[in-house]
């Protein structure tokens, strides 16, 4: 049995979803932050978002200590622009993550950024500042900004050993994410046909056996499906990352929801300590 911290994959929803208590993924998300704080219990969280994707071949890292919030969303009620979530970088551990990706011949460098929202609305929800707050540095690194997802599953080998330090590693975005559709279909929430069929689909790829996993996740995405569950694979390529830095643990489909264009698994990879 492992003893490395586990990795999750979170989709995050909205900027809405930190409001919407009656939603169904409200209570599952509050669940695992509860499970990441009262059993896992890190020294940090490393973060990976869909809405922050850097350049093709290099990585970007949070070296800030204080990070603002980007409100990387439109047409919402205004006090939705005014959401604080407090949270605390580690110039320390961005440079450790630096070094990673350097060993691994990965093209990378420190900035200064805000946190976008698909860190803060979902961590507002699972981490929420009075009652579970996350109380450790918290590091968000980019994605590449391309759709290849063996590059993806490599960044997350990359940052692997982070969990022999208790630091999870979090990918945050969606298991399906066709907001054009959502928009056409006015926010409707029964399931497009693709919904279901690529959300299975992936949650398969996710839960294969560790030696097969990059290959069946590779797989994925050459469906016909996988456009349509996905016009760009920025959402998608969180949970690529989650798997590659889960090495040789089980991945897990914890739970997920069919709801319109999008899907909301949530996923572990590894134990949880008793």
């Amino acid at each position: 049995m492992s003893t490395k911290a586990p990795v999750y994959f979170f989709s995050h929803g909205g900027p809405d979803v930190m409001y919407n208590t009656a939603h169904p993924a409200f209570p599952v998300l509050q669940k695992i932050g509860k499970e990441i704080t009262e059993k896992v219990k890190p020294k940090a969280v490393v973060v990976f978002s869909g809405h922050w994707e850097a350049e093709p071949r290099k990585i970007e890292v949070n070296t800030a200590v204080k990070t603002d919030l980007i409100y990387d969303f439109y047409g919402f009620p205004s006090n939705y622009y005014k959401a604080q979530y407090p949270n605390q970088g580690s110039p320390e551990l961005a440079s450790k993550v630096l070094g990673l990706l350097k060993q691994a011949g990965i093209q990378s460098e420190g900035v200064t950024r805000g946190l976008d929202h698909g860190v803060w609305s979902g961590f507002h929800v699972a981490f929420h500042p009075e009652k579970n707050p996350l109380n450790v540095p918290l590091v968000q690194v980019s994605l590449y900004n391309n759709q290849d997802v063996d590059s993806h599953y490599r960044l997350g080998q990359a940052v692997a050993a982070l969990r022999d330090e208790n630091i999870v590693v979090i990918g945050a975005g969606m298991s399906v994410h066709n907001l054009r559709d959502y928009f056409a279909s006015q926010g409707s929430s029964q399931p497009m046909p693709y919904t279901v069929s690529f959300d299975e689909a992936l949650k398969d790829a996710v839960e294969a056996p560790p030696s097969e996993r990059q290959a069946r996740m590779a797989e994925v995405v050459k469906r016909p499906d996988a456009r349509q569950a996905h016009p760009r694979f920025d959402h998608l390529m969180p949970v690529y990352v989650a798997a590659g830095a889960a090495g040789d643990d089980v991945g897990k489909r914890t739970w997920t929801l069919h709801e319109g264009s999008m899907a909301w698994a949530q996923c572990r990879f590894g134990n949880v300590p008793a």
